[in-house]
């Protein structure tokens, strides 16, 4: 490490630790504090890590989550990003946060925005990159879903010996060549089927013929076993697969994955895939069966996926929602309760959330209003578009409470007549929610986030 390195090191830990000592939290200012002293510190603080890297549109933070459980029952301490910190500065930060193992080797499982991994990859170079998933989501960001993808496989090439682990069941991960060698994971759990996507899904044209695709399998959106009648294009060979999908609840699911049981405590299609590339990664490096099964198993909800909270007497499940395809696995998971619930609704439409809140029209509602949901809260900047969005989608009869004030949102929750409630909240009123929680005391510590 150069001088300069190693007083950009000294700075930033001195920054955590007053940070951390004294206003309780760090996050990103240390490493903005290392990077301004040295542009290249995260080069030097990323030395002998083995260094993994998870993005894509949904699923990162549970992933990593995931991933981190399962490594540590095989390689001890796994570094990783657990305040959500996943651009270039809170990256640096992280790895300013850690010491590393003495004696064992030194893993580091981090979540990283799109936009932002070919920034990471400047300074660190990865031996394993994660793509979870892509799919339209905050288009004043990302723009389209092929503009999305362009930006981390750029990301990646600057790490071309880095295998990329790909959800295969996606058709854009098999869009274009890639200077990375690739491995897929996917399911093959269902009998093949003759079948299309629904008319209103994004990346069904194929990328060589531009014939619309058709399907063997699918599980949702258009992920599945895709393939052209047109031309040779299809799914690519699956090396880690989903075999069976045993049993699904809102709350868990158990499924067997190259032909071993394993158990979820996180409900949801959208959720197994989680679970199903966290696995893919433990299998690249040669983790038992026994370890993954164990690091799956671990029965801690991080920040909005599937959070429960008890206000009240109320048990208050909170699951962040930020796109039309994550909000429908969202319903189609509280489809699946099997007790009465009500339902409150937060929509924000800060920078951090997308500006752009059309989404919410693209997204299958309907399928709520067929359940008996005796009472409807919306809050949010937006509250006045939700609450139209869910009248539009059959909610005709359902009282719906617009409330401005967080703090009235939270007494009203108290009050209704269900035992059961969830929030369904963009990025920012996630934190919004979570903050006045916390000043009441119904949440004791924060946790995770993207």
């Amino acid at each position: 490490m150069s001088i300069r390195s190693g007083f950009a090191t000294f700075a930033g830990k001195s920054s955590l630790w007053f940070l951390k000592t004294f206003f309780n939290g760090g996050s990103s200012l240390p490493g903005k504090i290392a990077l301004k002293l040295d542009p290249n510190i995260l080069a030097s603080l990323s030395k002998d890590y083995h260094v993994i890297v998870v993005t894509g549109t949904n699923g990162k933070t549970l992933t990593t989550a995931l991933t981190v459980n399962i490594l540590e029952q095989e390689f001890g301490d796994v570094l990783t990003n657990t305040t959500g910190a996943n651009m270039l500065q809170g990256i640096v930060s992280t790895f300013l946060s850690r010491k590393k193992n003495k004696n064992k080797e030194n893993f580091a499982v981090l979540e990283i925005d799109e936009a932002s991994v070919s920034k990471v990859t400047e300074f660190l170079k990865p031996e394993l990159f994660l793509f979870t998933n892509i799919f339209r989501d905050q288009m004043d960001r990302y723009g389209e879903i092929y503009t999305t993808y362009q930006l981390i496989v750029e990301g990646a090439k600057k790490a071309p010996e880095a295998t990329i682990l790909m959800n295969g069941d996606l058709p854009i991960f098999n869009s274009i060549n890639t200077e990375n060698p690739r491995e897929y994971f996917g399911f093959n759990h269902k009998s093949d089927e003759e079948q299309m996507a629904h008319y209103n899904t994004d990346g069904i044209l194929c990328p060589h013929c531009e014939h619309i695709l058709h399907y063997k399998m699918i599980t949702y959106s258009n992920l599945g076993k895709y393939y052209c009648p047109n031309c040779n294009f299809e799914r690519p060979e699956l090396k880690v697969e989903l075999n069976e999908v045993i049993e699904m609840t809102n709350t868990s699911s158990t499924f067997t994955i190259d032909q071993e049981d394993y158990k979820l405590e996180v409900g949801g299609m959208y959720n197994i895939y989680n679970a199903l590339a966290a696995t893919a990664v433990a299998k690249h490096y040669h983790v038992a069966p026994e370890k993954i099964r164990k690091g799956l198993a671990y029965d801690e909800k991080v920040f909005g996926r599937q959070e429960v909270i008890k206000i009240g007497d109320k048990k208050c499940t909170l699951v962040l929602v930020k796109n039309p395809v994550g909000l429908n696995q969202v319903v189609d998971t509280m489809k699946l309760a099997p007790y009465p619930f009500s339902l409150v609704a937060l929509l924000n439409n800060n920078y951090a959330d997308g500006i752009d809140i059309s989404w919410i029209w693209d997204s299958q509602l309907e399928e709520l209003a067929t359940l008996p949901i005796p009472t409807i809260i919306t809050g949010g900047i937006r509250r006045q578009d939700m609450t139209l969005r869910l009248k539009v989608a059959g909610f005709d009869d359902t009282p719906i409470s617009e409330t401005e004030v967080l703090t009235d949102v939270i007494d009203q929750i108290k009050n209704v007549p269900t035992d059961d409630v969830y929030i369904l909240a963009t990025y920012t009123a996630v934190l919004e929610l979570r903050k006045e929680l916390i000043q009441q005391g119904y949440i004791k510590e924060d946790v995770a986030h993207d």
